[in-house]
């Protein structure tokens, strides 16, 4: 899930716009547009383009001004430790001067035990949906052994020893995240999980209890990451960094990299609808809406297979909007989405799996039938019931899903992103396992390594 967010940069200057990646967004091309005007004149929400003129989603995940800022402020913590992290903190607006850099596991279940009593049980019934389905992805992956000639092959699966988890702060506390990630590393069996979140409030510090963070890291920005990833005093270095944020978040996260691991690189939000006449335009709607109201850059887009459709949402929005506290960036991002019209259902599966979208909504007669039939996307919402609002808020799958186009090649978080799979060999009966000492040896020869038959060859 893409998280509205208010942050710094390395020169101070907020970003107003939340997880603002500066990248092209799906783009049909002016030449593409069928219609700009909506029926009740004024110009349309959604613009309308033609089939033939939507392109597969690429989209980088982050600028390189950014990148090249992000990196000063990497470097900074990476030489400096903790005084350059609470140094830049303090510059950057996430501490006042002197304040409290983190905070320890007795005092997040000290703020947890001040939350009034409705929202505590709220945040441990969505920890419990959270925590049931991360358990049965954790054990879908198992211990494997095979017999083979002269002893056993197989893998082991074993959790890595510590986690930093990113969940964005700024504008709104965001606890789901900080459950979404601290949660399924819990269930992987990951030793040390800790969570960074700048300015952050009871709400998320009572979700940090509840997830069973050990820590709290009261920092955002390229500077969190850092720390999270690379180590700063009191906070160790972590095996993996996850969690969605800002454009300065995916730029930390980039460059660190290869020295720790990563979820994702994750842009904007994006959902796709998949709708045909039967489905309710105000639904549709007021789904269009939820995700657009993230960022002024995230992407939503309507696939209808009945042209009377768009004019039925595009009357819905505006009405919506209306009264939408979050209008103005709603409002936005629907002009950065589109509407399109499918002809038939197999034009619109090869629209919804060219686009690879984060979030996929089927909203038509015949979900279930469709849904064995697409092939890329982050996250799949089958039937009108399956609000994609839903899987944001713990009904039980993970929201830190791949955006851009990226659904192609990478799922989403998971228990499993905090596990790893190590292969393993035993052999104890040299005779039996002749013939595969045989073929080492002659695979070696082959290629030039005359040191690895010899090694091989003494296994006879």
């Amino acid at each position: 899930m893409s998280v509205e967010k208010l942050d710094v940069g390395v020169d101070g200057e907020r970003m107003d716009r939340a997880d603002r990646m500066d990248t092209a967004a799906v783009d049909p091309g002016p030449d593409a547009v069928t219609g700009d005007r909506a029926e009740s004149g004024g110009q349309r929400l959604l613009r309308i383009v033609e089939a033939s003129s939507v392109r597969a989603m690429r989209r980088e995940a982050v600028d390189a001004e950014t990148l090249r800022k992000a990196a000063l402020i990497v470097e900074e913590v990476r030489l400096g430790g903790e005084a350059a992290l609470r140094r830049i903190a303090e510059r950057l607006g996430d501490l006042p001067v002197g304040g409290k850099l983190v905070w320890s596991r007795a005092e997040l279940e000290a703020e947890l035990e001040e939350l009034p009593g409705d929202q505590r049980a709220l945040l441990e019934r969505t920890a419990d949906r959270i925590r049931r389905f991360a358990r049965a992805q954790r054990d879908s992956l198992r211990t494997l052994e095979v017999e083979i000639p002269g002893g056993r092959i197989g893998h082991r699966v074993e959790p890595m020893e510590r986690a930093g988890c990113y969940a964005p702060g700024g504008r709104f506390p965001l606890p789901s995240s900080v459950l979404m990630t601290v949660i399924p590393a819990r269930i992987a069996g990951v030793q040390e999980v800790r969570v960074a979140s700048p300015k952050p409030t009871r709400i998320t510090l009572a979700a940090a209890a509840v997830a069973g963070a050990d820590e709290l890291l009261a920092v955002g920005g390229a500077q969190a990451i850092a720390a999270l990833a690379l180590g700063a005093g009191v906070i160790p270095p972590a095996d993996i960094v996850v969690g969605p944020g800002n454009s300065w978040v995916t730029a930390a996260k980039r460059l660190v990299m290869g020295e720790v691991a990563i979820d994702m690189l994750a842009g904007p939000s994006e959902l796709v609808i998949l709708a045909d006449a039967q489905a309710d335009p105000a639904w549709i709607a007021a789904d269009l809406l939820a995700q657009a109201e993230h960022d002024p850059e995230a992407l939503p887009v309507l696939i209808a297979l009945d042209s009377g459709l768009i004019g039925r949402v595009e009357e819905a929005l505006r009405v919506q909007l209306e009264d939408l506290p979050t209008a103005p960036i709603a409002e936005a991002a629907l002009r950065n989405g589109f509407a399109v019209v499918a002809q038939e259902i197999e034009e619109a599966i090869e629209l919804c799996d060219r686009l690879a979208p984060e979030h996929l909504e089927l909203l038509i007669r015949d979900p279930g039938a469709v849904a064995s039939s697409l092939r890329h996307y982050g996250a799949l919402f089958v039937g009108a019931g399956a609000a994609e609002v839903l899987g944001d808020y713990g009904i039980g799958p993970n929201h830190v899903l791949p955006t851009g186009g990226t659904s192609r090649s990478a799922g989403g978080l998971s228990a499993l992103s905090f596990l790893r799979v190590r292969t393993f060999l035993e052999l104890d009966d040299p005779r039996a396992a002749a013939a595969v000492v045989d073929d080492a040896a002659a695979l070696a020869r082959l290629e030039g390594l005359e040191g690895h038959a010899r090694s091989a060859l003494r296994r006879r």
